[in-house]
């Protein structure tokens, strides 16, 4: 779909590769993208946008207005990098040790901002547009920052819209869902308190471990037992942690799950009843439990009509070919769930290619192997423009 790249992005195309490049070999991580925002903020004023910084820590907002219309767009993208040591072996690999774009951020950081320059050189709307760079999407609510700092109530926005590129879809294929795109993401550590002994003598010890052992698999009848089968929930117990010696009964162990769901019903269900059964499963076995629940990211909710909208300018744009057909809802979960609860708004999805393809990109986000396919960034920043320009209209 080269043929659909629009000819001022075509022409900046290398350029925004190159930016691309150099954001992936410094990583930041959440909260920490000082030169990453101090690079989109230079560019954005470079180009006659309005640079605000600052916003949710390491957030930046570039806004452009043209002509004499009323409308405001927000279009959003994400910048932090993860905790990983890359594996890529690419030429531009992270210089950061440690620190690793292994979800794309880079790519949906230069996408926007090869979108913006060509809406700032061109002006072909009439409006108000909002650019949101956002920090610490990976699990830390940089959103949730953002909206504390006024996000909203100083750049008001009447749409918003972001992309996530998603490995094993065809590169460049766009992809819309209205409703429930993100399941919701939350994060339980259960700590099981009982009395720790020689491993010898069990019967003057009350287990922990053995209590985790019981909760790991009662947690499990949860989604099978408890949750309707036309829902979606995902109960992992990701982590046990308990002792250190094999004579040697600990006082405690600490279990940590990742818990998703789908609906807000669900999702209250869950919470209620995980805490419920690790309470009782402590106490059976004479131990006691803490519970703590974080609770994290709500599901990315998209609006039905901002939804279509967004659908009917790439349908208009690609046809049916260039669409992820019948797109499901997504696994993962994203923070930009926070601002749709705000603004009615779109969340959208890219192809990055199937997972057979190059090296460098043939495997799931949040892998040390992970690149951001650089073939899908001219084709998205021009989805970008035409989409401010259809919203935003002359």
């Amino acid at each position: 779909m080269d043929h659909a790249v629009l000819p001022g992005i075509r022409d900046t195309a290398d350029e925004m590769v190159a930016l691309r490049r150099q954001l992936h070999a410094w990583p930041e991580l959440g909260f920490e993208e000082f030169k990453t925002s101090e690079l989109i903020a230079q560019r954005l004023q470079s180009w006659g946008y309005e640079v605000h910084r600052g916003l949710g820590g390491t957030g930046v907002v570039g806004t452009l207005r043209a002509g004499s219309g009323s409308r405001r767009l927000g279009l959003r993208a994400d910048m932090d990098a993860l905790p990983l040591t890359e594996a890529t072996g690419l030429p531009y690999a992270s210089q950061n040790p440690g620190r690793m774009h292994a979800c794309g951020h880079d790519g949906h950081t230069a996408t926007l901002l090869a979108a913006a320059q060509l809406l700032a050189l061109t002006r072909g709307f009439s409006g108000t547009l909002n650019l949101i760079f956002q920090p610490a999407e990976e699990g830390l609510g940089g959103a949730q920052r953002m909206l504390a700092d006024g996000l909203f109530e100083r750049f008001p926005c009447d749409a918003l819209y972001s992309f996530h590129n998603v490995p094993g879809y065809p590169a460049g294929l766009l992809g819309f869902r209205p409703g429930v795109i993100y399941n919701s993401s939350d994060t339980v550590i259960i700590t099981v308190h009982g009395k720790g002994g020689h491993g010898a003598m069990p019967h003057t010890a009350v287990d922990p471990i053995v209590v985790a052992a019981h909760l790991v698999l009662a947690l499990q009848t949860l989604v099978a037992r408890e949750v309707d089968p036309n829902e979606f929930a995902v109960v992992t117990v990701g982590a046990l942690h308990a002792g250190d010696a094999p004579n040697v009964i600990p006082a405690s162990a600490e279990l940590r799950l990742s818990v998703r769901a789908r609906s807000p019903a669900t999702r209250a269900l869950l919470r209620e009843r995980i805490t419920a059964i690790a309470t009782a499963q402590a106490t059976v076995h004479g131990a006691t439990a803490a519970v703590d629940y974080r609770w994290r990211y709500p599901p990315t909710i998209n609006d039905a009509a901002a939804t279509a909208f967004a659908r009917g300018v790439a349908h208009e744009w690609l046809g049916d070919k260039g669409l992820i057909p019948d797109l499901p809802p997504l696994y993962a979960s994203d923070d930009f769930s926070f601002m749709l609860e705000q603004v009615p708004g779109c969340y959208f999805v890219v192809g990055n290619g199937d997972l057979t393809g190059r090296p460098e990109n043939a495997c799931t986000a949040h892998n040390p192997g992970y690149d951001f396919n650089d073939q899908i960034l001219p084709l998205t920043a021009s989805f970008f423009v035409k989409l401010a320009q259809k919203f935003l209209v002359a």
